[in-house]
């Protein structure tokens, strides 16, 4: 195939610095044109059979066409030559008075070979071309000699294609061009028995992304991705990656993976038993010997009855801190909640930062808001205070919001057929301003609701819960919400302490239909007042030695914010799940056990 695109580059009207093939939104996009600059250019495209057609010479009939009844204009009274024929004989029969007389043979009797397999009736192959890189699909004519129709017409069949554009004919589509097919280069070919597409892709996941939902999902994510980066470079921050295994809790009071090679004591010693065994067919140690036997509980479990519990001894548990000497790490690790306060040390030192990666939550609620790894946007700003998070938060969403509407108008468009509010939630977003209160107005305003039974009681001092705030945004305020200055008790240890020793100096961003997107503050940058609150907490202080040091040493007033990017994702494309526009979700390889389950897939097209 390498050969073959070689030999055909310098034919093409069109190529880039890495690949001959075009990419059909260049055709296709942007909205409003047609594709009629193209006319007349030949090309390679390739991507899936989304749908097709195939039309046979013979009057453009397909080849199991019914015949059409006879026309009102044809002589249907007037007798054939054998219906004549027949009725002389019976004549003559009766006339004779049964004599018998040789006849004519029957037509019926007569051998005759069985009539020519007629040969294969010419078609053509009109195919609809997905490539993934816009919404719309290209046409794509095929004739017969050129290709196989068995191969190339079932949907998901992955086609690399050469041609040229033509003007389609008036009358088909809107569209104004399509690619007249002079060769196939490559044909990925689909098992019609495992992949019935119409019925089963929303349960694929190495499909799941061909359906129109999940492709507008990912380009709406890319462009939030790409405006997320510009918007922080046009401001001048400077990008940070920070740990995702970590010795920290960086919030001080959330539920945390553990990182270890130990699986418990017991455990620990029957492995380090197995692997003196000179029969061991592992031979890697007990890491290996460990993770082998746990993937093998773990497909005893899978088959048990939901209502069968495993045998504690026998479940899998982290190490603890008395048996870390055969551990990976000599200390208790984690796979981060937060990177924050690793940014604040590039804050201190270079100024405004951010980081954007994967964090980690073990959390055991269900909320539609939460996954176990979450994408997430970390800020920190070196010389600065609340306010300045606050503007700068919700400037990135009004920044990211225009984005997506300048961007990616067809994926919204054809999303919003799904979910009417997209666009109104993208505007309130981008026009009108955010409404501003403190948590006491916030927690005043829901005493006030007299028509609404919240699941929680609502009372100072009280964090608020998800239900609350939303609340807050869809049913009172009816617009983005930014509440800032919590109580204390509802935020982490480092974020800076008010005057009234009640409150700290934090922040949410509460939108519309979709919950809190942002959640930041100002970090407190006083040692005395930070070392009394790790130690009104109990954390222990070896672990945040370094971040004492820094707050000790030369610190600065800093503040930011985390923009959980999952939740933004389903907030622009209409999802109320977190779980729904995960990327790629795959459970049964991956994490059998995940709380997160699968993705709702209904609805999907």
């Amino acid at each position: 195939m390498a050969s073959s695109a070689g030999q055909i580059a310098s034919t093409l009207s069109y190529s880039s610095t890495h690949t001959t093939r075009v990419l059909l939104k260049t055709i296709l996009t942007p909205a409003g044109e047609d594709g009629s600059g193209w006319l007349g250019r030949r090309v390679l495209v390739g991507g899936w059979v989304k749908s097709f057609k195939e039309v046979f010479a013979d009057a453009d009939a397909p080849k199991d066409a019914v015949h059409p009844p006879p026309s009102p204009h044809d002589d249907v009274s007037s007798p054939s030559c054998l219906e004549i024929l027949q009725c002389f004989r019976t004549i003559v029969k009766v006339l004779g008075g049964g004599v018998s007389h040789p006849g004519p043979p029957k037509l019926d009797s007569v051998n005759q070979d069985p009539p020519p397999t007629p040969p294969p009736q010419p078609s053509s192959l009109i195919l609809q071309l997905n490539d993934g890189s816009c919404l719309a699909s290209l046409q794509v004519l095929v004739d017969s000699s050129t290709a196989s129709s068995s191969k190339i017409l079932p949907t998901g069949t992955c086609i690399l294609v050469q041609g040229t554009l033509q003007k389609l004919a008036s009358g088909q589509r809107r569209d104004a061009v399509e690619l007249k097919a002079d060769g196939i280069l490559h044909v990925g070919t689909v098992d019609q028995d495992y992949n019935s597409i119409n019925k089963r892709i929303k349960d694929i996941p190495h499909l799941r992304p061909r359906t129109n939902t999940m492709g507008s999902v990912a380009r709406i994510r890319d462009a939030l991705n790409q405006a997320t980066h510009s918007f922080f470079m046009d401001k001048e921050f400077l990008y940070v990656q920070v740990p995702v295994i970590t010795s920290i809790d960086s919030e001080g009071f959330t539920e945390k993976f553990h990182v270890t090679t130990l699986l418990g004591s017991k455990r620990a010693k029957e492995d380090a038993a197995l692997t003196k065994d000179d029969s061991n067919p592992i031979g890697q140690g007990t890491v290996k010997a460990s993770f082998n036997k746990v993937g093998k509980k773990l497909e005893e479990h899978k088959g048990m009855d939901k209502s069968v519990k495993m045998d504690p001894e026998e479940i899998p548990k982290p190490a603890t801190s008395s048996d870390l000497s055969g551990d990976f790490f000599s200390c208790q690790t984690y796979l981060t909640v937060s990177g924050r306060l690793h940014l604040e040390i590039y804050a201190c030192s270079l100024g405004n930062v951010y980081s954007f990666g994967p964090r980690f939550r073990a959390q055991t609620s269900e909320s539609k808001q939460h996954a176990p790894e979450m994408w997430m946007v970390e800020v920190e700003m070196g010389f600065s205070q609340l306010e300045d998070a606050m503007i700068c938060a919700c400037d990135l969403l009004n920044s990211v919001s225009k984005w997506a509407l300048e961007n990616c108008s067809d994926d919204l468009k054809f999303l919003a057929t799904r979910t009417k509010t997209i666009m109104d939630r993208l505007q309130s977003m981008t026009s009108s301003p955010f409404q501003r209160i403190s948590y006491e107005e916030a927690v005043a305003a829901l005493k006030q609701v007299k028509d609404k039974k919240f699941k929680a009681n609502i009372e100072f001092g009280m964090p608020l819960t998800t239900e609350q705030e939303s609340y807050l945004a869809d049913e009172i305020y009816k617009k983005p919400v930014v509440i800032h200055t919590y109580c204390k008790d509802a935020k982490p240890f480092y974020v800076r302490l008010n005057d009234d020793e009640q409150t700290v100096a934090a922040f949410d961003i509460v939108i519309p239909k979709a919950g809190t997107l942002i959640r930041g503050s100002q970090n407190e940058e006083r040692f005395d007042v930070l070392n009394k609150r790790i130690k009104e907490l109990g954390l222990p202080d070896k672990q945040y030695d370094w971040y004492l040091d820094l707050q000790r040493n030369g610190t600065v007033s800093h503040s930011g914010f985390c923009l959980m990017f999952d939740l933004l994702v389903a907030c622009v494309t209409g999802f109320n799940d977190v779980k729904d526009v995960v990327e790629l979700k795959i459970p049964e390889i991956s994490c059998p056990y995940s709380r997160t389950g699968y993705p709702h897939w209904i609805g999907l097209t």
